[in-house]
């Protein structure tokens, strides 16, 4: 148990409450109506775009930022005034921690030991995050994957009841990523509520319980990995060597929709790539891709379905509530 211990009086419930959570800056709204839960041994994930609203929300969660309306309890508590013996039991990681860069990771870990009752011992988080051979190197001087680990480490010194993580494996090498959900994995399994917010959706589908999909202010889906892939409209994606030009991608449209009515070629962000709207893909709808290609001299680099994969859910989520909204969306992975 971290130095705050539990208070006495707390009602049971979830680790992390948010209720109808607002947030203005000035003039703009930037959180409307936030709400979501988690329980003990629970890890939730935040996604969203740039601009969704993270960042504010965990802000709120940690008791950096104020709420203008709405309910945020952390362990029973209001984190605005929980003090000291609730931020015993909040470990967080962060992006750009704020060490000194002449700082090693052991003497940090040691030294942030020193703000608990019992924290975990320096040499056992140095083993258990893999920076035992750089304990000693200074935090300069450190990859961007150990800073990651060092990150981690930091968080887990005071034997914490909620963890936030903020893109826990961005930098590291694909060893430090499974590592790391290995890690994460335990702490869940061990009984501590995690939040989590990161842009890789990949290790998203493999480590959260639920997800939560924040845009323009507002969830705009929640539910399990599955459950939102499941939810996905399944469609074909291809990619091109070269983009089209604007009369070629006409002719292409055109030449389908005569093929396939209903169907319409859509331009995605990325240059070259392309998706099919308003038809289901079939082996008749792909035959005509390609051989429209193969007419117009277009050589595909990649074509394939999608549906039924956490990404898909996440870019058709938030390009329709850009579209929506008139506005365009960011790509899937910008942090906000």
């Amino acid at each position: 148990m971290s130095s705050g211990g539990s208070p006495t009086g707390v009602a049971a419930g979830p680790a992390v409450a948010i209720d109808g959570l607002v947030k203005r800056y000035g003039d703009r709204t930037v959180l409307v109506g936030v709400s979501l839960s988690i329980a003990a041994g629970e890890l939730v994930a935040l996604l969203g775009p740039n601009g969704a609203g993270k960042t504010t929300t965990v802000e709120i969660v940690e008791g950096y930022r104020r709420a203008d309306g709405g309910r945020v309890r952390v362990l029973g508590q209001d984190p605005t005034t929980g003090g000291r013996a609730l931020r015993a039991r909040v470990g967080l990681m962060l992006q750009g921690g704020g060490i000194d860069p002449r700082a090693q990771p052991r003497e940090t870990l040691v030294q942030y030991g020193r703000f608990h009752a019992d924290p975990r011992d320096a040499d056992e988080l140095l083993d258990l995050v893999g920076l035992r051979a750089v304990a000693r190197t200074r935090y300069r001087r450190l990859s961007g994957g150990e800073r990651q680990r060092l990150g981690l480490a930091l968080a887990l010194v005071g034997r914490p009841e909620v963890v936030i993580l903020d893109e826990p494996t961005a930098g590291m090498d694909p060893e430090g990523r499974a590592a790391t959900r290995a890690i994460v994995a335990r702490l869940r399994d061990s009984g501590v509520a995690i939040l989590l917010t990161s842009h890789d959706l990949t290790d998203v589908e493999r480590m959260a319980d639920r997800v939560c999909i924040l845009d323009r202010g507002r969830i705009v889906a929640a539910g399990t990995p599955g459950e939102l892939a499941a939810g996905a409209t399944p469609r074909l994606r291809f990619r091109l060597e070269a983009a089209l030009e604007p009369a070629e991608r006409a002719a292409l449209a055109a030449t389908l929709a005569g093929a396939r009515p209903g169907a319409v070629v859509e331009a995605e962000p990325d240059a070259g790539f392309y998706r099919i709207e308003g038809v289901a893909p079939d082996p008749a709808l792909v035959a005509a891709v390609a051989a429209l290609c193969a007419t117009g001299n277009h050589l595909l680099r990649e074509l394939r379905t999608t549906g039924g994969t956490l990404e898909d859910a996440y870019l058709e989520l938030t390009r329709e509530s850009g579209e929506d909204a008139g506005g365009s969306r960011p790509a899937a992975g910008a942090a906000s």
